[in-house]
């Protein structure tokens, strides 16, 4: 049965010992390309932080391929909760997740006691997540304040060799970020 996603074993093996040995990848996502890392890697996340020049306390999004990935933080919650979530994904949409169980670092957290998280449909975003077993950091591939890159040459231009791998793909159909819907207060939130 041929691959679900456009990368070669080769290409994953490499992203996946990226992650795995602490270094910051970008790769394509629905909208725009991303940064990403193991999100239990403080200083990885340091790393994506300071080449955005993006202050901790703001947080990051985690994305995940599947709802199993993050299930363990859906189980603490409601079930009505729960479902909100689930209805939206996979797809575009990021939710705000209580962490009641503070499972996740606050420097992926930041100042807030809720964590982003999307479930991706894009299938780059699915194979990275699905070949490291985990949800990955994701954060818009850009300095602050500049425009985030919709090119791989606008990646490099941005960053050029300070990044350790550059997954190649195709940014999916989505000309606008994913909207961000907080579960408990159902505000939209972009």
């Amino acid at each position: 049965m041929p691959n679900s996603h456009p990368l070669s074993d080769w290409q994953l093996h490499c992203a996946r010992r990226t992650v795995f040995s602490g270094g910051v990848i970008a790769y394509p996502t629905e909208a725009v390309w991303g940064l990403g890392c193991d999100p239990w890697d403080e200083e990885a996340v340091e790393r994506i932080l300071e080449l955005k020049q993006r202050p901790v306390e703001k947080g990051v999004i985690l994305v995940a391929s599947s709802v199993d990935q993050i299930r363990f933080l859906l189980d603490p919650l409601p079930q009505a909760l729960q479902a909100e979530a689930e209805r939206h994904w996979p797809g575009p949409v990021t939710c705000l997740l209580p962490d009641v169980e503070q499972q996740i670092p606050e420097w992926v957290r930041g100042k807030h006691g809720s964590i982003a998280v999307r479930v991706s449909q894009h299938p780059v975003v699915r194979a990275l997540c699905d070949t490291t077993g985990m949800p990955l950091v994701s954060t818009s591939c850009n300095p602050a304040g500049r425009q985030p890159a919709r090119h791989i040459w606008q990646v490099r231009g941005y960053f050029g060799d300070q990044l350790d791998w550059i997954v190649p793909g195709a940014l999916g159909g989505n000309r606008k970020p994913s909207r961000i819907i907080d579960i408990v207060s159902g505000q939209q939130l972009r």
